[in-house]
């Protein structure tokens, strides 16, 4: 995949917004708690194996080994008010067949499952009407049609794997983990300040 594509699909998913559960505390990312500046986070990820690939504007990208998947890009962000790590996003490889796109996203799903309980909001459909085969799902992913996501609340955070698509070609699964403590954290500073 092309860097500057990357970048844009971690970006458009990490600026997307997500409902938190109610407990404090850090959500962890192959173990590591999802906190401090993007710095130190960045300086964690390398000692768990991650490659830095570019790095700036409250934004890193890395690439590492993740779940099984060698090489898999992970982009990582900070608040914009606030140089403070909250959200990380594990962007799979592209594909172009139905029956890997898929099969990488109940993979995904039944391991979440197993380690986080059933998801607490899941869809799995397309939009309008739908032929049968591998082709005609591949092109309902790339027009948008493709409403494929599984939510996984923990008291730490957010947890949310989904089929998507870029530039109506490039298909993917993706898996963003949502920090809460720190989303609060700067929250109840604008409330403080109101």
């Amino acid at each position: 995949m092309k860097p500057k594509f990357i970048i844009t699909v971690i970006f458009l998913i990490l600026s997307s917004s997500i409902v938190y559960s109610q407990t404090p505390g850090h959500l962890l990312f192959k173990g590591v708690p999802i906190d401090g500046t993007l710095k130190e986070y960045v300086t964690k990820m390398k000692q768990a194996g991650f490659i830095l690939q570019s790095m700036g504007d409250g934004l890193a990208i890395l690439k590492g080994d993740f779940a099984g998947y060698k090489d898999i890009n992970i982009g990582v962000s900070t608040l914009k008010q606030k140089d403070l790590v909250h959200k990380v996003v594990v962007l799979f490889p592209e594909l172009d067949s139905w029956s890997s796109l898929s099969g990488n996203y109940f993979t995904l799903k039944e391991l979440l499952t197993e380690k986080y309980g059933e998801p607490s909001m899941n869809s799995e459909k397309f939009k309008g009407s739908l032929l049968e085969g591998d082709t005609f799902k591949m092109y309902k992913v790339q027009s948008g049609d493709c409403e494929y996501y599984s939510v996984f609340e923990t008291d730490n955070g957010t947890i949310q794997l989904s089929i998507g698509s870029q530039d109506n070609s490039h298909c993917f699964v993706t898996l963003a983990y949502f920090d809460k403590t720190n989303q609060d954290e700067v929250k109840a500073k604008a409330l403080g300040d109101l």
